[in-house]
């Protein structure tokens, strides 16, 4: 049985901008996620920003901290 992953808010490109603002790559991301204990693979961090796959609060949390913004800073200018 193939599960289908329901789209709900579109966060992930406001996540890539984020990220595209602080001057971090992917990579470094990830790396300072599993730091942080919040293991993640370069697939499921890719996936997150091109809104196929849905994000973990834990995961959510720990990349406002990585990209010094609040949690709520991912939510804006949704439709």
């Amino acid at each position: 049985m193939i599960q289908k992953i329901r789209m709900d808010m579109s966060i992930g490109s406001n996540i890539q901008k984020r990220r595209y603002q602080c001057k971090l790559k992917q990579d470094q991301v990830i790396a300072k996620m599993n730091l942080m204990g919040i293991p993640i693979s370069k697939s499921s961090y890719a996936k997150i920003e091109t809104n196929r796959m849905n994000i973990k609060v834990s995961e959510l949390v720990a990349l406002a901290k990585i990209l010094d913004c609040e949690v709520g800073d991912f939510f804006k200018d949704l439709k």
